[in-house]
């Protein structure tokens, strides 16, 4: 099917012989033909069984028969289930027996005849040069950022809005979110001359609330979390007889999602190989899929989520909707527990899987992008290009063309900072030296020779021994095994701390050194970013038990990481874990084993 003249195929490979296509056939495996269109598949997940989980929440879903909500059970699991290796095409969906050709065949015509070039116009699509380089493959950026509310979310939210009645419209909308879908439902709002209500959650970056409030939305702060906000939008709706404008489960919106795919295919000169799409509730990817699947059926259509972040991927697996109770919140913008009923069946039959990057691979890959654009992409943004890169190193792919969606560029600046310590341009050690005049300058010089040391931390805290902290400057992430090769050959006892999370975070900022605490345990809470929050969690556990450590630093995101020494001995662990799921954050207690605990403790 074709719907504009051309002499050679511009957005996928029919017709395209070249030396790299058989490693986009992908090293894996290939997978069965699939009923309606025939593409190959990995499924490196085909002999496994879908991870345990617990039905822990009910969630309300339209009964498309009679259009009435039921309530039926979500299987709740934590990300920590669901984990691969940066790269890997993981959570290879196992194709419903029947597809509704049907629908699809309505999403790609609704595509073609969306309103959202009303507002705005065709976003770019930019090679990167330096990227590509590095990488030796073609990555090209679909530059979604450069829209007047610089995420792609005005599509979906326009998209739907102008769809609604007059008499509708004209009454106002109500949308809940932490910022991007908020501005495009702000921005849209204006344009159809209406009102806009926006629910936020208390602890949404003030940047974002903002950006709201200048678009002309009325910005309405409720609870701690997105799903706090979204209950309280559901209500407010029925009070004031609003209709709501959902952030990404509505097939208006995925059809606005859409045109970022029919775009792709008309810019697009050369063939391609992929398109990586971020995936927070799935909207997007269940829009690009629904045009260049039924188009280009060849083209690999892959999400991209944080390891903590992985609502699709676990799902997909499991092969239902699940919940995941304990999201992170790093890429703030796709921190969505649980992704929507539309958009998963949309991605059962069409998507050829998820991959899962860290936050060293967002943050490198922000850097990388600006570098190639000089455009600072937030988090989420910048979530599809870390995950082009990590398939094609993952695989080995040199050659070929992939599009990476940069979805927003909505930075808050005060996140700035802890993306900067995520850039893998460092690594980080601790080595315990005797506690003797001249030891620390000889030992150091010794560990990392003629290596830039680009932090260094130490406080003389015991007659016997000394803790040293140091990074140590890479030009290249493989130099890390030489200098750890080149440590390990001292007789000194060394951790590498490269990516211990509790020190990068906490220990890193703290001065001074072990304490010898009775009855001591660690935990790390995960605390909304608002005000009142820390006093709510240490006002739930002191005086009742003495604080013996606490380190909370702003990262600029909606949650915060509060790392907390307590002395609570063995006897009343089971009133401390009472008080502490009372207080309803998410918390963790810091292993034992764990390196950084080890230095800061005699245990």
């Amino acid at each position: 099917m074709s719907f504009w003249p051309r002499e050679q195929p511009r957005g996928g490979r029919a017709g395209h012989d070249r030396h790299s296509q058989d490693q986009w056939e992908h090293q894996e495996g290939r997978g069965r033909p699939e009923h309606g269109f025939h593409f190959q598949m990995p499924n490196p997940w085909e002999q496994q069984q879908p991870h345990p989980t617990t039905q822990r929440d009910h969630a309300p879903v339209a009964d498309p028969k009679n259009n009435e909500t039921i309530m039926i059970k979500i299987p709740a699991v934590s990300w920590k289930e669901l984990q691969y290796p940066s790269g890997k095409l993981g959570a290879v969906p196992k194709r419903p027996e029947v597809i509704d050709e049907q629908k699809q065949m309505e999403y790609l015509k609704k595509i073609l005849s969306s309103k959202v070039y009303d507002v705005t116009s065709e976003s770019p699509l930019h090679f990167a040069p330096n990227l590509s380089k590095g990488l030796g493959v073609n990555i090209w950026l679909k530059r979604e950022d450069t829209h007047p509310v610089y995420s792609f979310k005005l599509r979906g939210a326009y998209n739907m809005m102008s769809s609604l009645p007059k008499e509708e419209l004209e009454k106002g909308v109500i949308s809940a979110s932490t910022g991007n879908h908020a501005q495009g439902v702000a921005f849209a709002a204006s344009k159809l001359k209406t009102q806009s209500l926006i629910v936020m959650p208390r602890s949404t970056p003030p940047n974002k609330i903002e950006a709201v409030k200048n678009l002309g939305g009325n910005v309405v702060l409720f609870g701690d979390t997105f799903d706090d906000a979204l209950e309280h939008a559901k209500q407010l709706s029925q009070e004031r007889n609003l209709k709501i404008i959902p952030p990404f489960d509505d097939e208006d919106i995925i059809v606005g999602q859409g045109t970022v795919g029919m775009e792709i295919g008309r810019q697009m000169r050369e063939p391609l190989d992929a398109i990586f799409v971020p995936v927070g509730g799935g909207g997007l990817l269940a829009g690009v899929a629904s045009f260049y699947k039924l188009i280009y059926p060849e083209v690999k259509i892959i999400g991209v989520e944080p390891h903590d972040a992985n609502s699709m991927a676990s799902a997909l697996y499991s092969d239902q909707i699940v919940q995941v109770f304990d999201i992170g919140t790093f890429a703030d913008g796709v921190d969505i527990k649980r992704v929507g009923d539309e958009t998963f069946r949309i991605s059962r039959e069409l998507v050829d899987g998820i991959v899962l990057v860290d936050k060293n691979d967002i943050a490198a890959a922000i850097k990388e992008v600006y570098e190639d654009t000089k455009s600072m992409l937030e988090p989420a943004g910048a979530l599809a290009v870390a995950g082009a890169k990590a398939y094609c190193k993952y695989n080995n792919i040199k050659g070929g063309n992939v599009v990476a969606i940069t979805s927003g560029a909505n930075m808050n600046f005060d996140q700035l900072g802890s993306i900067a310590d995520k850039v893998e341009s460092e690594a980080t050690f601790a080595t315990i030296l005797p506690e003797k005049p001249g030891t620390l300058k000889s030992t150091l010089s010794h560990l990392v020779g003629s290596r830039n040391i680009t932090e260094i931390k130490y406080r003389h805290n015991s007659e016997k021994d000394a803790i040293v902290f140091y990074s140590v400057w890479l030009s290249d992430v493989s130099e890390l095994e030489d200098v750890k090769k080149q440590i390990e050959s001292s007789t000194f006892e060394t951790y590498d701390l490269t990516n211990n999370e509790v020190f990068k975070n906490h220990l890193r900022y703290m001065v001074g050194g072990r304490s010898n605490v009775p009855n001591e345990v660690f935990y790390r809470f995960t605390l909304p970013e608002r005000p009142g929050a820390l006093s709510q969690c240490l006002d739930a556990l002191s005086p009742r038990w003495n604080i013996s450590l606490i380190h909370y630093r702003r990262q600029g995101t909606i949650s915060a990481d509060v790392l907390v020494g307590l002395q609570v001995p063995d006897s009343d662990m089971g009133e401390f874990n009472e008080r502490a799921k009372k207080l309803g954050f998410e918390y963790v207690a810091v292993a034992y084993d764990d390196p950084a605990s080890k230095l800061f403790t005699y245990i």
